[in-house]
């Protein structure tokens, strides 16, 4: 072999290690110090608004999305982390995706040694019903003790378990 060859190889053999010092370190770090949990502000709604006629023209269940929040009678209101240490949190239900895990983009940040960075989601469907889905975790999502392995509807008051945490949907 060259001597080129050689130094590029050594070289190239110590930024791999340099590289796998980094991310133990960054591994360690996040053990001993938990996720990042950054303060949200309440975003207003990035849609311009449509006139009349631009929102008869829209599709049924659009139209229904810009209805204002208008929710069926006897539909959750409501997110409630009921166990875990999050216990009292509520987040109001608006239509949008809720996702909850270790990343702290995510709505309900899960500070939990089972939970995986993006573990589940859970958000509504054409008919109104809450959906949750498992999103991959490795140690699973449970609704009323039965674990997910397709997206399901959530009754209403169901406990979702993720870890230690238990949420439920409430009026």
């Amino acid at each position: 072999m060259s001597e080129l060859t050689l130094t590029v190889m050594r070289l190239g053999f110590l930024a791999v290690l340099w590289l796998f010092v980094i991310v133990a370190v960054q591994v360690i770090r996040s053990d001993l110090f938990g996720t990042r949990v950054t303060q949200r502000g309440s975003r207003r709604d990035a849609r311009p608004q449509q006139t009349g006629r631009q929102q008869q023209a829209a599709p049924p269940q659009q139209r229904q999305q810009q209805g204002g929040g208008r929710q069926r009678r006897g539909a959750p209101s409501k997110l409630v982390v009921s166990e875990g240490i999050l216990a009292g949190t509520t987040v109001a239900l608006q239509g949008q995706t809720i996702t909850l895990g270790r990343a702290h983009d995510s709505t309900i940040v899960l500070d939990d040694d089972y939970a995986s960075s993006r573990h589940a989601r859970i958000y509504p469907d054409r008919d109104g019903q809450w959906i949750v889905e498992d999103l991959g975790s490795t140690n699973g999502t449970y609704l009323d003790r039965t674990r997910l392995t397709t997206p399901t509807p959530v009754p209403l008051g169901a406990p979702i378990r993720i870890g230690k945490t238990v949420i439920e949907l409430r009026k």
